[in-house]
């Protein structure tokens, strides 16, 4: 594998823009489009957007914000940035855990993404080819034969992570500035098209009802412990990759104005996927499950129904890999910044190495669907006594890791460093906007965040 290198000059973000662009990207990923809007229609609709959008407010923004000030205030990737940013506050480099844990998070997110990916690109292949006209029984029985074959399940493996290391390998602007400034602005077109086949082949009332119907008695504690866990989620905090990405940001871009301007982006996407989505569902006579059975099982059998289904099936399929590139690359990104900073290690280098190891961790997640299927490396520990690989890794990185990550970074950022920095820093256009996210990021954050975690257990 040949990889590019970048100057080691190139690194801040060409503009304030193409940060946000490659900052959505990061946030907006498979999670958006195949959980956001069956969780919305099974919540209350309505009334659940509205009580995640508080939670987007005052959960997510606040962490996003204090993540993107620590990656641009220490300058570096997240296990440095955070000794340095530690250091010049006179608190223990120890606090250096908050990075090392993002990055571990993201890079095991990365071992199992790729793999996940790599069933888009099959699909893809599978929409234009073999869908015409297929019954939900041949979908199904097509799916399960891309599970239990690990040597097709590796391939497709090999191949996406492939291609996100030859990006990230380019570096900053050759590589994944380059590739956002293409792969958004396609990814919003093709799903600006996706809505419009939707509108016309798709039950569109039926999936905006689905979407939007406000049912306010569905809203309990329950659901709203679900919205601050969606909201925390869907921007990909504490994982490193906002630390890393802050870490290019120049000084005179705002991180308040970003940091709306991507939850909100990211909230819109998952939005306009359910419309993308529902209608053609409802219009088959289907079940709006989530997770990964809606994109693999439902929407094909949809598709192979439908006027155009091959052409617009794979165009689906192809929004999906490009979704799925944006996030990854930023997801390896942080460790590969690391080597760079610390080993003074040659990007390409650090993507082989990263990039195989991450490879080679990634068939443990193959294998769990087909040949480990029945492996369950922690069956003595009682929580983790029936979870094969794939199911360990993401129970760990989803339900403890980044939680636990998001709680400290709170804490560190709103007790730990002076206002006085914070508010030289952070543009809020007044004291009092200022004092409420203060307040936010030292109570009302680390408190939810630490309600999703208790609820996890």
């Amino acid at each position: 594998m040949t990889l590019a290198v970048s100057s080691d000059s190139n690194q801040t973000w060409s503009s304030g823009f193409t940060f946000i662009l490659a900052a959505v990207g990061a946030a907006v990923g498979l999670g958006n489009i195949w959980k956001f809007p069956f969780v919305v229609g099974v919540s209350g609709g309505g009334a659940f957007v509205l009580v995640y959008l508080g939670c987007v407010v005052f959960v997510a923004v606040p962490i996003l914000i204090a993540e993107l000030w620590l990656g641009r205030r220490g300058g570096q990737s997240p296990p440095v940035a955070m000794q340095v940013v530690a250091g010049k506050a006179g608190r223990s480099r120890a606090w250096a855990v908050i990075g090392w844990m993002g990055m571990l998070v993201g890079y095991l997110i990365a071992t199992y993404y790729s793999v996940i990916a790599g069933w888009t690109l099959a699909y893809i292949v599978k929409a234009g080819n073999s869908f015409g006209g297929a019954g939900p029984a041949t979908v199904n029985q097509q799916f399960d034969e891309l599970l239990a074959n690990p040597v097709a399940m590796a391939s497709w493996h090999t191949v996406f992570i492939t291609i996100a290391l030859l990006i990230v390998g380019r570096g900053l602007r050759d590589g994944i500035e380059s590739a956002v400034k293409f792969l958004m602005p396609a990814l919003f077109f093709m799903l600006v098209v996706m809505i419009g086949y939707a509108a016309v082949e798709g039950d569109f009332a039926a999936g905006v009802d689905f979407l939007f119907s406000a049912d306010f008695s569905k809203i309990d504690g329950t659901i709203v412990l679900t919205a601050i866990g969606q909201a925390f989620f869907s921007i990909s905090v504490a994982m490193g990759l906002i630390m890393t990405y802050g870490s290019y940001v120049p000084k005179e871009v705002s991180l308040t104005k970003s940091a709306l301007i991507i939850a909100g982006a990211d909230t819109l996407v998952a939005i306009l996927a359910g419309l993308m989505i529902f209608p053609l569902v409802f219009a088959n006579n289907l079940d709006p499950g989530s997770g990964p059975g809606l994109i693999f099982r439902t929407l094909p059998t949809a598709f192979a129904g439908m006027k155009g289904g091959a052409i617009f099936g794979s165009l689906f399929f192809l929004l999906l890999a490009f979704a799925a590139v944006t996030s990854i690359i930023a997801i390896i990104e942080p460790i590969v910044a690391y080597a760079e900073d610390k080993w003074s290690m040659r990007r390409r280098n650090a993507c082989i190495l990263f990039g195989f190891l991450a490879w080679a961790i990634g068939l443990a997640t193959v294998f769990s669907f087909n040949v480990w299927s029945d492996f369950t490396p922690l069956s003595a520990i009682r929580p983790f006594a029936d979870m094969n690989m794939f199911a360990l890794i993401d129970y760990l990185t989803a339900n403890l890791m980044m939680p636990l990550g998001g709680i400290l970074m709170a804490v560190f950022v709103g007790w730990l460093i002076k206002p006085s920095v914070l508010a030289e820093d952070l543009s809020f256009g007044s004291t009092a906007l200022f004092k409420v996210w203060l307040w936010m990021i030292r109570v009302v954050a680390p408190l939810a965040i630490l309600a999703v975690l208790y609820s996890s257990l």
